[in-house]
């Protein structure tokens, strides 16, 4: 299944992030154009569309009621989705990029281009602390376990939030390419970062075990002129409940399922338009697609924003990971 999101009132500009609920089906859209909606897939209706003073440039779930945002003017915000009440928990000194929540103490962490990192209480909406590593433009964050991962340039910062008084580890990417998104590996493993030359890096934690070598590959193979082509990863996203799937999206439009664990392409789709951002929901039985122009190159193509939502059949997935049939290998 291949179905594209109806908007009675179309996205006139980018998507910056895409996210489903914790619990449902419910997708949670942060926009350029000043807005904040949320979708009911199953029914296909729009549920929220909230108007805001700035650019929605993440967000993220707080739970099946209430959300938050980072804006262009480095406020952050939550929504009660319930009451439709907006409160502004506070700002960054410039703009704030990323937001996430930390269920298991109730805290929202955001990052801008500050170069800040700081922490909120959701029950008190104060603030906790903040951490400013660098001068150096955040321009992603993702969290796993109690493990805080943060890119700035080319590298990925890791902290441990009980801490949260400097980072424990420090990678730097390969060729000090910069990094575009970090995501975490399921199972808190590690994590993956893509970078803006099309190169996705896998790292594990646990640098000591030699099972959990990590390693990097480009996204493309070689053209027949024998180079390769270069498109920013724009998004990563693992499979909730098949161990060692994950999708990444790219500035081509392309869309490519791998396989983490045997290192190979399991499947690819194009897009009319760059892919900016991509979601599971909480099954691992829907993938959701935001295809639109991510402001990074003059010469985008001109395509309506449009995101699409995917039916994933676990089993047949399952039965070419096992088989390792029709897959590529991935090159470095």
């Amino acid at each position: 299944m291949k179905n594209e999101l109806i908007f009675e009132n179309p996205i006139q500009q980018g998507i910056s992030r895409i996210r489903f609920a914790p619990n449902s089906n419910n997708l949670l859209i942060s926009s350029w154009d000043s807005n904040l909606r949320l979708y009911d897939v199953g029914l296909s209706k729009l549920r929220l569309e909230a108007p805001t003073k700035a650019l929605v440039l993440d967000c993220c779930f707080e739970s099946e009621t209430a959300v938050c945002t980072a804006n262009s003017d480095g406020s952050i915000h939550r929504f009660d989705l319930h009451t439709g009440n907006d409160l502004s928990i506070g700002n960054h000194d410039d703009t704030a990029t990323c937001i996430e929540y930390l269920e298991d103490t109730s805290q929202i962490i955001s990052a801008g281009w500050d170069g800040k990192m700081l922490l909120w209480d959701t029950r008190s909406n104060k603030s906790l602390g903040s951490l400013n590593k660098s001068n150096l433009e955040v321009e992603s964050i993702s969290i796993t376990g109690f493990n805080l991962m943060v890119a700035a340039g080319s590298s990925v910062h890791i902290y441990d939030l009980r801490q949260f008084s400097g980072s424990v580890q420090s990678r730097e990417s390969n060729r000090n390419f910069r990094i575009k998104c970090v995501r975490p590996i399921c199972g808190a493993e590690g994590f993956v970062v893509g970078s803006v030359d099309g190169r996705v890096a896998l790292e594990y934690f646990n640098q000591s075990n030699l099972n959990s070598d990590g390693y990097t590959f480009r996204c493309h193979p070689r053209r027949n002129d024998k180079k390769y082509h270069h498109a920013a990863v724009n998004d990563i996203v693992f499979n909730p409940y098949i161990h060692g799937t994950f999708v990444t999206g790219d500035n081509d439009g392309y869309v490519s399922i791998w396989d983490a664990l045997s290192k190979k392409r399991l499947h690819e789709q194009t897009y009319p338009n760059s892919v900016v951002s991509l979601s599971y929901n909480h099954d691992g039985l829907l993938l959701a697609v935001a295809s639109g122009c991510t402001y990074q190159e003059a010469n985008e193509r001109e395509e309506p924003i449009q995101i699409f939502v995917h039916e994933i059949d676990n089993n047949l997935l399952r039965s070419i990971s096992a088989s390792k049939r029709k897959k590529q290998v991935l090159t470095e």
